[in-house]
């Protein structure tokens, strides 16, 4: 077995697992047939968007978090622009935190919101990594000459 071929065994099974464990759902699998020889980075560009809007909304959701008065409409829809973004690549468990977030914004639940901040921060930083984990295997499989196999 050459090194591409090992490289796409990896890929596929690395892939099935970050699925099996629900990193990732079937969107993301729909994002990868969008992705073909005329756009080969399709995926990544997509995900790296993601990862760029994340880090913002974290940020400005530690920020509404720490005002003395907490504006938890404001919360809500960042909250909810992170749950369309997470849905949108298929990161299936940045989603479901942020669905009790949202049960916690509108609750007014302060405690319940710091909790679900320090859990999406999990989350995406997990999920973060696991998808730079698939984009080297990637860069790899194409280096050794192969072509990234069809999930």
């Amino acid at each position: 077995m050459d090194l591409a071929s090992q490289l796409q065994r990896q890929f596929v099974d690395y892939s099935k697992t970050l699925i099996l464990e629900g990193f990732l759902d079937d969107q993301f699998k729909q994002l990868q047939k969008l992705q073909d020889e005329s756009n080969p980075e399709f995926v990544f560009e997509v995900v790296s968007l993601f990862f760029e809007d994340s880090e913002k909304l974290l940020n400005d959701l530690a920020n509404a978090l720490q005002q003395k008065i907490v504006d938890y409409k404001k919360v809500d829809a960042h909250v909810h622009q992170f749950k369309g973004s997470s849905s949108s690549i298929g990161a299936q468990r940045v989603k479901n935190v942020c669905a009790a977030f949202r049960n916690f914004c509108e609750a007014r639940n302060f405690e319940g919101c710091k909790v679900c901040l320090r859990s999406l921060t999990e989350e995406y930083n997990l999920v973060k990594s696991k998808l730079e984990t698939l984009f080297t295997l990637e860069q790899q499989i194409l280096a050794a000459g192969g072509s990234v196999p069809d999930l």
